[in-house]
């Protein structure tokens, strides 16, 4: 599609012709807005050019579906609640502790589609967070859902939902996304009520749908910020079908920080 796009823009008039008003009218009841939107450029390159009439109804179509494909994910951004917006083309694979060869695997969701857990742990500041927000954003890529909390925003669904009595309705919103995420787990101290919303997502989740999280804890060593008996259930779980990546080195904020790299130099 993105070579006929761009022989149609720069083979066009510089300005084509509106399409007749009973014509959108149509296009506006059948809410085909993208469609719309190319069909003058589309229909006055196709007369100069003589396309046959199938290949006109196919760019326009496929501008369509174009057009959605687009908004669908940028309405799956926005839901996500992803942290930054950082993604892979700020990524810097080799200053990073994760192989390689494990950041390539991981990059092609294969993981995601066999519904399999990530847990990446290891200090702050060594890439965790952004690299699996860059992989949230190559989920919604490829067309799937993402749902993304830190365990205090977590929490704070869970709890309440349980005041009005819809948990299980929020546990089946939230798991409707093909990756769910729960970030920086450990950075704050967790009681009985993060433990049993952080148990119940898991719980939801397990071999039916893929959860990542990131903490500077091990997974195994939950039961330190949590109520043991909930840690471990919750863990036995989340590791059952895992990737389990630990990050090493010091903080690579600090070091754009100590680099001067960390703001713009003022002037």
């Amino acid at each position: 599609m993105t070579s006929t796009t761009t022989r149609v823009k720069s083979t066009s008039p510089v300005t084509a012709p509106p399409l007749p008003d009973d014509l959108t009218d149509i296009l506006k009841r059948m809410r085909l807005p993208y469609l719309r939107a190319a069909a003058p450029d589309v229909l006055a390159t196709a007369k100069s050019q003589r396309w046959d009439p199938a290949e006109v109804l196919r760019v326009l179509l496929t501008e369509e579906v174009r057009g959605r494909d687009e908004a669908t994910r940028a309405m799956r951004r926005k839901s996500a609640g992803l942290p930054t917006g950082k993604t892979f083309a700020s990524w810097r694979e080799h200053d990073s502790s994760i192989p390689a060869p494990t950041q390539s695997a991981l990059g092609t969701l294969e993981w995601v589609g066999r519904t399999e857990n990530l847990a990446i742990t290891g200090p702050s500041g060594t890439g965790k967070t952004h690299f699996v927000e860059a992989l949230a954003h190559q989920v919604i890529d490829a067309g799937m859902r993402v749902s993304w909390f830190t365990l205090e925003s977590l929490t704070t669904a869970i709890s309440r939902a349980s005041a009005d009595g819809s948990i299980a309705k929020t546990i089946a919103k939230i798991t409707r996304a093909e990756l769910i995420v729960v970030d920086d787990i450990g950075m704050l101290p967790s009681g009985q009520a993060a433990a049993e919303a952080f148990y119940r997502l898991v719980d939801a989740a397990y071999e039916r749908r893929s959860l990542a999280v990131t903490s500077n804890i091990h997974p195994a060593g939950f039961d330190t910020i949590m109520p043991k008996t909930l840690a471990t259930a919750a863990v036995d779980r989340l590791l059952h079908h895992a990737h389990v990546i630990v990050t090493e080195g010091t903080s690579l904020r600090l070091a754009e920080a100590t680099g001067g790299r960390g703001v713009v130099p003022l002037t």
